[in-house]
């Protein structure tokens, strides 16, 4: 079978063999009213990808297509569909639906929506498991089909799906912005992109990373600072500094918390999107005391979010590093195999489609 009936993609079977992609087909949930359906153009290789398909995040409904930073075009709308049209270049993230009905999804946090179902590895209600973007085609609820500004080029705007999305909404939300101290833990996929956002939200961008050699790149980046997370008492200079932590690093398993803690200005917050296959560290009630600081963490964005920041992203010329690799079994193995080496600067995006799959529908 081919599209509409079917999607062709790359998946994984086992566990244990995670790397190990099959081209299959696969059927999608059936189109209904407020439904686009996109010709996949690129994909971005999220480090989600890899803690889902070597089963750090639990068990997963194999075989399974992963991918949720996908940009294509609109090839087919539903009758409701009031946001695309055909032939409009756009995104779909990490998120794939939800009910939009509840009091979450009605205050603009649908992200949070308590029925959302992420873009794979996720049930609908019909009970259709839901597959990403290392395939020909996606289909998606119009609330989560983003349109891509026409100077973003696709292989750039791939990973502001999700990583992108990610670190700009709590900084956002945070106040980010002129006379904040900011500092970002982790300079990879996630943390490069929280510094660019960060620097052109007008902060004072601090990195904390325990990697030397990335200084050049965080500070090109917009980094005012940077903060050898190696050293010893490392923290101590800046007890009562940081008005906001974002830490992008997904090893916080190994982290000796107290010291983080110890950098927050009263009434501060340590916030993750990094998130480690392993429990965070134990901490005591009394680590919190002396600065009133607090742990948390966020999904994604909102669609809102999402639109802001690729305008964003537009109007001050802002662009990740990405490193692109031709879609194939091979190239899917080699991409998320380098991720989970962390040898990638910074983000991977698939490219190439139409020569695995062909330019028509």
């Amino acid at each position: 079978m081919v599209y509409p009936d079917s999607f062709d993609g790359f998946m994984i079977e086992s566990h244990k063999k995670w790397s190990d992609f099959k081209r299959k087909d696969f059927q999608p949930k059936p189109f209904e009213d407020e439904d686009v359906d996109i010709k996949i153009e690129c994909c971005g290789v999220c480090g989600s990808d890899v803690h889902t398909i070597t089963g750090g995040w639990g068990e997963g409904h194999l075989p399974l297509c992963v991918g949720h930073e996908v940009v294509g075009v609109a090839i087919k709308v539903g009758p409701k569909v009031t946001t695309v049209k055909v032939g409009d270049r756009v995104g779909v993230g990490a998120q794939i639906w939800a009910c939009l009905k509840c009091k979450v999804c009605k205050s603009g946090n649908e992200n949070y929506c308590p029925h959302q179902v992420d873009t794979y590895n996720a049930p609908y209600p019909d009970g259709t498991i839901a597959q990403g973007g290392y395939a020909s085609h996606i289909r998606a609820h119009q609330y989560f089909v983003f349109p891509i500004p026409a100077d973003i080029p696709s292989e750039l705007a791939a990973p502001m799906m999700c990583a992108g999305l990610t670190t700009w909404s709590p900084l956002v939300r945070a106040g980010c912005g002129p006379g904040k101290k900011i500092a970002i833990v982790g300079v990879g996929g996630l943390g490069h992109f929280a510094i660019l956002w960060a620097a052109a939200l007008g902060a004072d961008v601090y990195v904390i990373s325990h990697t030397a050699d990335k200084e050049k790149d965080a500070r090109a980046l917009g980094a005012k600072h940077f903060i050898d997370s190696t050293k010893s008492d490392w923290a101590k200079p800046y007890a009562f500094t940081f008005d906001f932590i974002l830490n992008t690093a997904d090893v916080t398993n190994t982290f000796n918390m107290t010291d983080y803690m110890s950098t927050l200005n009263v009434g501060a917050t340590f916030h993750n999107v990094g998130l480690p296959d392993q429990p965070l560290p134990s901490l005591k009630a009394q680590d919190f005391v002396s600065n009133a600081a607090a742990i948390s963490a966020s999904h994604i964005g909102s669609r809102t979010e999402a639109i802001e920041m690729l305008k964003f992203a537009s109007e001050k010329g802002l662009r990740p590093i990405v490193q692109t690799i031709d879609l194939s079994a091979a190239g899917c193995k080699e991409a998320v195999e380098r991720v989970h080496k962390n040898d990638v600067r910074y983000r991977f995006t698939l490219v190439n489609y139409d020569k695995v799959f062909g330019a028509s529908k």
